[in-house]
């Protein structure tokens, strides 16, 4: 009974500590009751008897969260004043949105409703989600909006270039940018902000404005800093002029991925190829459900794109995507850019008109120039000029810019392979597949190649299929001078696949015959029309059997 009577006094003493120091915890230790008695301290005397010690928040019912950040972040909620230029407790810095109508979580990620920093930055295990970090803030812009008609990075910094060299910065500011005077109060003058423009619009008639005030002009900045610009300068600067949407470095994220090929793997919005998997809203990913046995460091999502970035197959053991060789700038903007694929299921009365065009009514979010196009979709297997490419443990792609090629490859040629793809092949069906290319698109990325090798059709005066021979002669022929490169049956090895359905049917005789004969210059097919003392030369006849026994595949196919 003794026995008993300690277990419960000491139980009991033991739990009503328990319950004390939760209480002492709760009431004075939480983490933003220091912050705001640190605040409360560094106001003036009036304003801090006035300050209230006391949760905040913003209830947002348009888009269903209630965030407590701000009872940190005392000096981001509505009515409150906080202290001037501190980042923890001043103001919101200025954005488009009102965060007291949106809240915080919309933008920056996180736990909403926690109230002790860990658990309101998500760093904690088991939560989905993490605050955004700071290089990658305005990523929180993707989770509502699909910026349209970017071009690829090339593109954008053409534009830039141009923008700066033009001297624009003199009077206008872009993300924080210019619009100063300079030294002696010479070249510039306080012209509108145009860190938002390609969101607000602007004239399209710029230009000639622009030109009015200089003829009007008799001295300062419009004489000293605005002069003519080729209607090619003003295009470029226009392209950039349209990224610029209050979002530093998102925009050049997106058009490095418009630049490495990325969507002919990859669908994005339900545009791109079926190869990898659907990036539309990977930036939700869960690290929870993501395997680290291969990824050093913090169990974070950032930390395992970025390694999966530079050796996909080392992170997810099987994985077909190549090492790109990308520099760790590149990592970073890619990194940014995937972040930004996190997408929200707000109320379509919600959704900005950039969405709604895309989602809606198929607007494009890569601009549909040739060397766009080419970059979005092309580039990582054909190179960036179209050089080809080799990458470990894959076969070789096709050098579709080499001159060779494009001499003897039509316009028809070129469109026909682009929509109708090879079958069996890693080239899909840009034509026919669902997210695929437009029949103008494909028109535009057919100029663009045409330009890459610099050269033209030379025709073809002869039937599509000319050539005649003995098939058995052509196979024995074929097995000794294009087998180790091409395959025993034309499935491909170090050369392109032959035996294939849609190639032999674009490929005419005078194609086939004139591409072995003079092979192609940069790549390890060689004129076999020509001598060599590694191998025998075959006459016309030989060559001819040769294309013979290739268009035996047809049938058998």
């Amino acid at each position: 009974m003794k026995a008993n009577k300690h277990l419960l006094l000491w139980s009991s003493l033991g739990t009503l500590a328990v319950l004390l120091w939760a209480a002492v915890q709760e009431n004075f230790f939480r983490d933003w009751r220091l912050i705001q008695r640190e605040i409360q301290a560094r106001l003036p005397s009036a304003q801090a008897d006035a300050f209230a010690i006391q949760l905040r928040q913003i209830v947002s019912r348009q888009v269903g969260t209630t965030d407590r950040c701000v009872s940190c972040h005392v000096g981001m909620t509505p009515g409150e004043s906080g202290i001037e230029s501190n980042r923890l407790y001043g103001r919101h810095a200025d954005v488009v949105h009102d965060p007291a109508s949106f809240g915080c979580t919309v933008c920056h990620g996180g736990q909403g409703r926690a109230t002790d920093t860990a658990d309101a930055h998500g760093a904690i295990p088991h939560w989905p989600e993490r605050m955004l970090a700071k290089e990658y803030l305005f990523a929180g812009c993707g989770g509502c909006h699909t910026h349209l008609s970017v071009p690829n990075l090339a593109e954008l910094e053409k534009g830039r270039a141009r923008f700066e060299q033009a001297d624009c910065l003199a009077c206008h500011k872009v993300d924080g940018r210019g619009g100063t005077l300079r030294p002696g109060g010479a070249g510039g003058q306080e012209g509108p902000d145009l860190s938002r423009v390609g969101a607000y619009g602007y004239k399209v008639d710029w230009y000639e404005l622009h030109l009015q005030q200089k003829k009007k002009a008799t001295s300062g900045p419009w004489l000293s800093a605005f002069g003519e610009l080729l209607e090619s300068e003003r295009t470029a600067m226009d392209e950039y002029l349209h990224s610029r949407v209050g979002a530093p470095g998102l925009l050049e994220a997106k058009g490095l991925f418009h630049t490495f090929g990325c969507r002919g793997c990859h669908k994005v919005g339900g545009v791109g190829g079926d190869d990898g998997p659907d990036l539309t809203a990977v930036g939700n990913k869960d690290p929870g459900q993501l395997n680290f046995a291969q990824v050093a460091g913090e169990r974070t999502l950032a930390n395992w794109l970025k390694q999966h970035f530079r050796s996909p197959a080392s992170v997810v053991p099987g994985s077909v995507m190549p090492e790109l060789g990308l520099t760790e700038r590149q990592i970073d903007q890619l990194t940014l850019y995937v972040f930004s694929l996190r997408r929200r299921s707000y109320p379509e009365a919600l959704w900005p008109k950039d969405r709604i065009r895309a989602e809606r009514f198929g607007t494009r979010e890569f601009a549909t120039d040739g060397a766009t196009l080419y970059g979005t979709f092309c580039a990582a297997c054909h190179g960036p000029k179209g050089e080809g490419m080799r990458y470990p443990g894959f076969a070789a792609f096709p050098a579709i810019g080499n001159p060779d090629f494009l001499r003897l490859a039509s316009d028809d040629f070129l469109r026909e392979q682009i929509k109708r793809g090879r079958p069996g092949r890693r080239m899909p069906a840009w034509g026919a597949q669902e997210g695929g290319l437009k029949d103008g698109e494909i028109g535009r990325l057919v100029t663009y190649v045409r330009g890459l090798g610099g050269v033209a059709y030379e025709g073809d005066s002869r039937p599509r299929r000319w050539a005649q021979g003995d098939p058995a002669e052509g196979q024995r022929l074929y097995g000794e001078a294009c087998a180790s490169c091409h395959g025993e049956r034309g499935e491909g090895k170090e050369g392109p696949a032959l035996n294939n359905p849609v190639f032999l049917d674009l490929a005419t005789d005078s194609y086939l015959f004139k591409t072995v004969q003079n092979g192609r210059a940069g790549t390890s097919m060689a004129p076999f029309g020509a001598g060599s003392s590694v191998r025998s030369t075959l006459t016309d006849a030989e060559i001819s059997t040769v294309v013979v026994f290739i268009r035996s595949w047809e049938g058998k196919k």
